[in-house]
C-alpha cells in the first residue's frame, strides 16, 4: 500500500504539477487547457475517494484500480481527464452553474455572519471572564488591604492579647513614631537655626 501511495503521489500530483508548470511558463494555451481539465478532474476524484475509501477499500485490488485511474487520466493516449471533463463535468457544471453560484455566495454569507456571531460570542465571554477576575482579584486585594488598614494596626496596637506577636507591635509603633521624633527633630534644629 505504502509503494501505490508513492506512486499515486508522483504520478498523480507532481507530475501533472510540473507539466501544468510548464505550460503556463511557456503559455501554450492548449497544453494549459488539457492541464486545468486534469486538475478539475482530479479534485472530483479526490473528494470522492474519501467517501469511496470508507465502503470500498476491502474490496480485492482497490488501490491498484486506483493507480490505473489516474495512470488512464494522464495518458496522453487515452486522454482519460479530457474525456470526462467534456463528456460529464462541463455539461453537468454548464446546466447547473447559476444554482452553484447561488449556493456559494449563500455560503459565503451565511458563513461570514456566523463567523460575526462567534466572535462576538467569545468577545463577550472574554469580557465577562476579565470582569470576573477583576472583580475575584479587587476582593481579596481590598481583603488585603483591609487587614494592613490603619484601623487594624491601632486595634493590634491597643490590643494587648497575646494573639499578635510582639515583633509586630513593636515594629508598628516604632514605624510610627519615627516620622514624629523626626519632624520634632528637624523642626527644634530648624528653629534654633533662626535664632
Amino acid at each position: 500500500i505504502c509503494c501505490l501511495v508513492f506512486s499515486r503521489l508522483i504520478f498523480g500530483t507532481l507530475y501533472p504539477a510540473y507539466y501544468s508548470y510548464k505550460a503556463v511558463k511557456s503559455k501554450d494555451i492548449k497544453e494549459y487547457v488539457k492541464w486545468m481539465m486534469y486538475w478539475i478532474i482530479f479534485a472530483l476524484f479526490t473528494t470522492a475517494e474519501t467517501f469511496t475509501d470508507i465502503f470500498l477499500c476491502w474490496f480485492p485490488f482497490y488501490y491498484e484500480l486506483k493507480i490505473a485511474f489516474v495512470a488512464w487520466l494522464l495518458s496522453p493516449y487515452t486522454k482519460g481527464s479530457s474525456l470526462l471533463y467534456r463528456k460529464f463535468v462541463h455539461p453537468t457544471l454548464s446546466s447547473k452553474e447559476k444554482e452553484i453560484d447561488d449556493c456559494l455566495v449563500q455560503a459565503k454569507d451565511r458563513s461570514y455572519d456566523a463567523l460575526v456571531h462567534f466572535g462576538k460570542r467569545g468577545l463577550n465571554v472574554a469580557a465577562t471572564a476579565a470582569v470576573m477576575a477583576a472583580s475575584k482579584g479587587q476582593g481579596a486585594l481590598s481583603e488585603r488591604l483591609r487587614s494592613f488598614s490603619m484601623q487594624d494596626l491601632s486595634t493590634i496596637r491597643g490590643d494587648s492579647s497575646s494573639t499578635v506577636p510582639p515583633s509586630v507591635t513593636v515594629r508598628t509603633s516604632s514605624k510610627q513614631s519615627q516620622p514624629k521624633t523626626s519632624r520634632s527633630a528637624s523642626e527644634g534644629t530648624g528653629s534654633s537655626g533662626k535664632c
